[in-house]
């Protein structure tokens, strides 16, 4: 009987080898659910974030991610601000990405 561990490995019976196709298919498999779940809803959401920036225009009702519902009252097409009245008088420079909802119109003043 021999204590050493080379020959003692060498003589265990070799492992079966498992298939290599399961392994692929379960990424195949990872690979879908993370397509479906993660990659294509937010695509659509940042999708549809750029349409709606591009289609803000001087007279829209607008809600900010900071919760600000203000009217457009310019927008500047070579930068990426615009210009929001929040009350009369008082007029605030934001991004245009920092814009989360085009409102319908006349929902400042039932507010």
């Amino acid at each position: 009987m021999s204590l050493f561990i080379s020959q003692a490995h060498a003589a265990a019976a070799p492992a079966p080898q498992s298939g290599g196709m399961e392994m692929v298919i379960m990424l195949l498999v990872f690979g879908l659910v993370f397509y479906f779940m993660i990659y294509r809803p937010q695509a659509k959401r940042v999708k549809e974030h750029k349409s709606l920036m591009s289609a803000l225009s001087k007279g829209d009702e607008v809600l900010t991610q900071g919760g600000v519902v203000g009217k457009i009252v310019k927008v500047s097409d070579e930068k990426d601000f615009i210009v929001v009245s929040i009350a009369e008088g008082t007029e605030v420079t934001v991004q245009k990405g920092a814009v989360t909802a085009v409102l319908p119109k006349g929902t400042m003043k039932s507010l």
